[in-house]
């Protein structure tokens, strides 16, 4: 079981975003990267795949789960801004099943610590340490 955190594909500047910000879609290279996670976590066994509601999460991880077959799974546990806490009552919750999770740096950050590497489009690869998890593997992001 392994869970697979990633943070969410390149989106484009926020303050050129004329949109709601939670509306705000990947740019020319997030779109590369997200058709990049399918190689790169394509091997694992990937059960289920968890969202922050956010367009460009779920877009990151949206070619994942159509070349696995599966939903992605829109959480507010993961949209920017999230309780850390919440969000590690969510992966508590997959234990078991080796889960895709995108979300955003904050979140991430929180979860790993801020003094570590977490570019758009990059995952972290969590091992269970009993009561949370603890960053193993750094995989930078694809394309």
């Amino acid at each position: 079981m392994a869970i697979l955190l990633v943070r969410h594909a390149t989106a484009g500047s926020r303050s050129r975003w004329k949109g709601l910000d939670h509306e705000r879609t990947l740019d020319k290279r997030g779109r590369r990267q997200a058709r990049g996670l399918v190689e790169l976590l394509g091997d694992y066994p990937v059960g289920r795949i968890l969202s922050s509601p956010y367009t460009r999460c779920a877009e990151s991880v949206r070619p994942l789960a159509n070349a696995l077959g599966i939903e992605v799974e829109a959480r507010e546990e993961l949209a920017e801004g999230a309780p850390v806490g919440a969000t590690l009552e969510l992966l508590r919750e997959t234990a078991g099943e080796t889960t895709v999770v995108c979300t955003h740096g904050d979140v991430i950050l929180g979860l790993i610590g801020d003094s570590r590497e977490a570019k758009k489009g990059s995952t972290w690869i969590l091992e269970s340490d009993g009561d949370g998890f603890a960053p193993a593997v750094y995989l930078a992001p694809p394309g």
